[in-house]
């Protein structure tokens, strides 16, 4: 099966500037969650999945509480937590999108995505 979480925005204190870190800014995170297809026709329960609005919890967390110089590395630990923490979870595919880029030019936005299996 396979959960998206889409489009979840938060402000947070990112960056490689240091008024980066220290103004903050907007972050849109989306992730797709991958459990065991052999096991789909086994839910009947919120216990039988993964909670949504736990996961959500988690990724706030990590985005409003915790600073990072790279999206790169904000993603890897956001798929660790999800990882450790949901034990159905067999690969997460996690997009952080920054709206507000310190570039000269006309950009939308900048996105990193990551992939992580379970080992």
């Amino acid at each position: 099966m396979k959960i998206s979480l889409n489009e979840m925005v938060f402000y947070g204190y990112h960056g490689v500037f240091d008024e980066e870190r220290k103004l903050g800014q907007r972050f849109v995170v989306s992730v797709d969650l991958y459990t065991d297809d052999t096991k789909d026709e086994l839910i009947h329960r919120l216990e039988d999945t993964v909670d949504y609005t736990q996961v959500y919890a988690v990724i706030r967390d990590v985005m409003e509480t915790e600073q990072f110089h790279l999206l790169e590395h904000c993603a890897n630990i956001i798929a660790d937590r999800l990882l450790s923490e949901f034990d159905l979870i067999q690969m997460a595919q996690i997009r952080i999108q920054k709206p507000s880029v310190a570039i000269q030019g006309s950009l939308h936005s900048v996105e990193i995505e990551l992939t992580r299996e379970r080992t």
